[in-house]
């Protein structure tokens, strides 16, 4: 592999439960009643707001609608990330392995389907511009589809100047790696922050399943590897 495109919540901040706190609450403004794991998985997660409003009251939701609910969900839950300071921080193995990419200046950017005001508040609160190019990063801007559309991924491989087969891609939800396969990324790791081994093994795409950063063999990045021999 020549490169390394993120997703982030979930993968390089595990942050999965807060957000089903958050989506639960608001679930039942919406319906009356809450998410259920399952919905979660197949609905939530690497879906915009938009979409996840839509599945839920059943209709197109009003632009309006979208802008008021993800408001508050997204305030609500960068409340509880605050609040939360024994895991407010980057996943196991995070650091040492950005720095390892950029101490090797292997290309590398962010792909995730939160929205800017989250992602500032990613960027201010771990200083993610120690590692990435803030301008490379690809966010939900309302252009583009969510995943698992391939478009996230393919823009993401283009700003790092990479076909998306020289690409490997960490994700940790169905969404995230049905895009990225896709996309047509050469190869996909799960991580498994929140959902056990068994959940990826049947997934269609799935090359390896880790469970922190330190378990990614630096010799799978071509540049790395022949600069080692």
């Amino acid at each position: 592999m020549k490169g390394i495109i993120f997703d982030f919540n979930g993968t390089l901040f595990w942050d999965s439960k807060l957000h089903y706190d958050a989506w639960r609450e608001f679930s039942k403004e919406l319906r009356g009643y809450e998410f259920t794991d399952e919905e979660m998985r197949d609905n939530m997660f690497g879906h915009t707001n938009s979409d996840i409003i839509e599945y839920a009251i059943g209709r197109k939701p009003s632009f309006e609608m979208v802008e008021k609910y993800a408001e508050e969900k997204e305030a609500l839950y960068r409340k509880r990330c605050l609040l939360d300071k024994e895991n407010f921080k980057l996943a196991p193995g995070a650091i040492e392995f950005l720095d390892f990419l950029k101490e090797h200046n292997i290309p590398r950017t962010i792909a995730t389907m939160s929205e800017w005001c989250n992602v500032e508040f990613y960027i201010r609160e771990f200083e993610l511009e120690q590692w990435f190019d803030i301008d490379k990063i690809v966010y939900s801007d309302g252009s583009i589809p969510g995943k698992p559309a391939p478009d996230i991924f393919l823009i993401a491989a283009e700003k790092i100047d990479l076909l998306p087969r020289d690409c490997l891609v960490i994700e940790d939800a169905i969404a995230g790696i049905k895009s990225a396969k896709a996309a047509g990324i050469g190869k996909i790791y799960a991580i498994a922050s929140m959902e056990p081994d068994e959940f990826y093994q049947n997934i269609n795409g799935v090359d390896k399943i880790i469970h922190n950063f330190d378990e990614i063999d630096r010799n799978i990045f071509t540049s790395y590897a022949l600069g080692s021999l």
